[in-house]
């Protein structure tokens, strides 16, 4: 039996997707003349949302740390020898151990601890990564890991609704909201999709697929950037750029938005109003990309979220 790779699997869910676009997406609204103050009100509520999943119990602020496991037992607790080792005074000393074998993890709990899944104290389980739908996520007291899977290096993610950078937030700041920035592209397929290999700030590598390339045009100048699919987002196109502003208004390691599937002609747009920054902006235990050349955007975009006034 020949074994089809995740990123063959991935690539006939996009060919899939893309034969059906016309079906599902309809005609094109581009040259449709923009309504300013709906398209205002509808990035102000888009802020909203963003401020609810980034400030929400398990949102990016509560993350507090990331351990990979080495293959056989990795003991978890509080205890400053523990190799995965939880907030000071947050656990007890040792609640179990997380066992890898072959890329597979089991957690076993440590006899007269109650680590929950599902509101229900488990003693033993086998542990779904992130690289599904429904990772399966542990809990004990106001802390919550889970195991995160990059490139096939395996951690455990460990969150604490009660994590001071998201007690302490401070809110978030952004360019005016400006239609100037929201660039009517034309989509460029690419047959068959292309391969990326980006690598992370955690020294990880993660596999993309690019469907095609983005075409649009700012004061009369022509860019061009990768498109790229998701795992589990399959519903819209990801992407991650960079632009002039880094490392000043704007953070460094660039920024990220999701836009719709093209249209029927092939048409998407580019609404940088919507565009904002990875959580490595927030914490150090994020695994975040570092940008592909080809996405690095000669140009100032104005647009969008800013730099956390409290990233260091």
């Amino acid at each position: 039996m020949i074994l089809t790779s995740k990123i063959q699997r991935s690539a006939l869910v996009i060919s899939a997707i893309f034969l059906t676009t016309p079906l599902l997406i309809g005609c094109s609204r581009q040259g449709s003349p923009l309504d300013h103050e709906a398209h205002r009100l509808e990035i102000e509520q888009w802020r909203q949302e963003r401020l609810k999943k980034l400030t929400a119990e398990d949102g990016w602020l509560t993350l507090c740390g990331l351990w990979w496991l080495h293959e056989g037992e990795n003991s978890c607790g509080g205890d400053s020898s523990s190799d995965v080792m939880l907030p000071q005074g947050k656990a007890p000393d040792n609640i179990g151990s997380f066992h890898l074998s072959h890329n597979t993890v089991r957690f076993i709990t440590q006899k007269d601890v109650a680590v929950t899944h599902n509101d229900s104290v488990v003693e033993a389980i086998d542990m779904r990564s992130d690289r599904h739908s429904k990772p399966t996520i542990l809990k004990i007291g106001t802390l919550r890991f889970h195991i995160i899977d990059r490139g096939g290096k395996l951690g455990v993610r460990v969150k604490d609704s009660e994590n001071p950078t998201r007690i302490n937030f401070r809110g978030l700041d952004y360019f005016p909201i400006d239609s100037k920035w929201r660039a009517e592209a034309t989509f460029e397929p690419y047959s068959p999709p292309k391969e990326l290999h980006i690598p992370t700030m955690a020294n990880t590598m993660e596999d993309y697929l690019s469907p095609g390339s983005l075409v649009f045009a700012v004061n009369g100048s022509t860019f061009h950037i990768d498109a790229l699919i998701e795992t589990g987002s399959e519903d819209k196109l990801f992407i991650m750029y960079g632009d002039e502003t880094n490392g000043k208004e704007t953070y460094g390691g660039g920024r990220q938005m999701y836009t719709q599937l093209p249209d029927s002609n092939n048409n998407v747009v580019l609404d940088f109003n919507r565009a904002y920054n990875w959580p490595c902006v927030f914490t150090e235990y994020a695994t975040c990309p570092i940008i592909p050349k080809q996405n690095v955007i000669p140009l100032r975009i104005e647009a969008g979220e800013k730099m956390y006034a409290e990233h260091e």
